[in-house]
Order: C-alpha cells, then structure tokens, then sequence
C-alpha cells in the first residue's frame, strides 16, 4: 500500500523446506532486478560458510526479471550455476526454432497445472533441449555458454486461432541453465527448474503473517520489521524441524508450527515452588512438542547424592 516490496533468497534442499538467507527492503517504483546481484553474492557467500562440502555445488533459480549478466555473471563467479527463465526476446525465438521435431520429449505432471492465459488444466507437456550462449551482445569474456531448456504446451486460446489450422500451435517457455547434462538432464533440469515457485510460497507465508501489515510510514522502521520477521520465520522453520524431523512439521507453514507447537492450549501452575505446564489429555501433537522441548530445554542436573 505504501509502494514498498521486499526480496527475498532463500536456500532449501529437496528434503528441507526454505529458509530464508538473506532479504532487503526496496522502494515500490524499484524494478525487480535492482539489488538482486548484491543479494545473491551475500547469499553464496553464507552458503559457503556454511561449509555443505566440496562436492556441493548450489543452483540459483529465478524468473525471468532476474535474467541480466550481472545477476547470472555474480553467481557464475561464487562458484553456482543458474537456471533463470528467459524472456522471449530474438534471440531465444531463433534458438527455439532451430529445434527439430524429433527432439521433443513428453513429459506429464504428476499435478495438472492450470494455465493462466486460457483458464484450463494442463497435464502434458513437451520438452526440449538446445545449446545457448546467454548476453551475446557484450564482450566475449562476458558471454555465458549453457543450455536453453524449453517446454512447450498447445495453444488452446480459440482467441487467436479463427479456424482450425493445418499444424499445431505451441506455446513456449524458456530458461536457461549452466547445469551439467550428464547430471542433469533436458526432463530433470525442467522439473527443478519449476522448483523455484518454493519462493512465492515464502511470500504467501511472510504476507499472511508479519508482512501482512507494517508498522510505520518509516523506510527504515519496515526496514528492521523485515529483518525481525526473517528472524522468526527462520526460527520457527527450525522448530518444526526439530519437533518433527522427517514428518509433516519439518515441511509445514509456519502459520501450521505456531497453531501446533507455538499457541498450546494449556495452562500453567504452581505448586511447592514448581511450575507445572498442564498440557491436554489427548493431543497429537504430544510427541513433537515434548521432543522440541527436550531439545531447547534440557533437563535439570542430577542430585548429587
């Protein structure tokens, strides 16, 4: 409302949910690429930190806003490869066209994904594969070589075709990555590559909890009010890993963590200078609130005897 928008990077594993690794506050007239290079030298930077191994290498995955050399060339340099969707700009339309028939491959959803532009369900899909050098306007030492992965889907928009056609009508959707073939190939980089919508449902969960209204008029109130909010988002991810290792809270929202393990529906007593936390007779969530808790609040010593 008062044309400000966050960015946000965010690191997860396909056993892990997201967590958020790094964020900044921007005004609403600001473009989507603007501080999106910083952000990510950051976020590798911590990734390295982390020490995850020198076999690990991190992928970044981003839409197409982010399709620019200095994102991609930032990420290139931290050691990462990138797998950002692509505008449909010339170049993209020609390398699309020089792939041949027999090159397509058709893959299906395991979910019918509903189409934006004509309102159905989309089940099917084709996919293919063709090499690409990303920025071929700037200086060859700038210039990406990688893979230009497209998956296309018939066009069933019957508001532009008047008459039935003589071929089938596609429609494409690009993007392009630096992954290794042999280890990933033209279906699997498709398929991770669509793995990037995780970050919208981070913005789902961060605009239904604290972002769902800030506090000031002030740049830099909203400014720490972001940083708090990261801060607990991570906090409570890590609390539903915790109490639910490999279950459903370790994949959960956090508005599910904070109903099951955060707002418990119990009360507290006191008796011979003891409290006692009365927690409900039947509860399912018994086990994975007594393993969070044993793990954040460890038992008292022992009497010596």
């Amino acid at each position: 409302v008062r044309g400000l928008n966050a960015l946000f990077a965010t690191a997860s594993t396909s056993q892990s949910a997201p967590v958020i690794v790094g964020q900044r506050l921007r005004q609403g007239k600001t473009g989507s690429p603007k501080g999106a290079a910083r952000i990510v030298a950051d976020t590798l930077a911590t990734l390295r930190r982390m020490d995850l191994g020198s076999s690990v290498r991190p992928l970044l995955r981003a839409d197409s806003a982010f399709y620019g050399h200095a994102t991609i060339g930032t990420a290139i340099k931290a050691g990462a490869d990138v797998s950002v969707t692509v505008r449909m700009d010339p170049a993209v339309k020609t390398a699309i066209a020089t792939i041949p028939e027999d090159g397509w491959e058709t893959i299906e959803y395991p979910n019918a994904i509903r189409d934006e532009v004509t309102g159905r369900w989309i089940s099917k899909a084709e996919v293919a594969e063709v090499p690409f050098t990303a920025f071929r306007s700037r200086k060859i030492a700038e210039r990406v070589e990688g893979r230009l992965v497209v998956r296309r889907i018939p066009d069933l928009n019957p508001k532009q075709v008047e008459q039935p056609t003589l071929f089938d009508i596609y429609r494409h959707h690009a993007f392009f990555t630096t992954t290794d073939k042999q280890t990933m190939g033209t279906v699997a980089a498709d398929k991770t590559h669509r793995g990037h919508a995780i970050i919208e449902q981070v913005h789902a969960d961060l605009k239904a909890g604290p972002l769902a209204h800030l506090p000031s008029g002030v740049f830099t109130a909203n400014s720490a009010w972001l940083v708090l909010a990261v801060i607990a988002f991570n906090l409570t991810r890590t609390a539903g890993l915790i109490a639910d290792r490999g279950g459903r809270l370790a994949r959960a929202t956090t508005a599910t963590i904070r109903r099951t393990l955060v707002s418990v529906p119990a009360r507290l007593a006191r008796t011979a200078r003891r409290i006692i936390l009365h927690l409900p007779d039947v509860w399912p969530w018994q086990t994975a609130f007594d393993r969070l808790f044993t793990a954040t609040h460890a038992p008292p010593p022992a009497a010596a005897s």
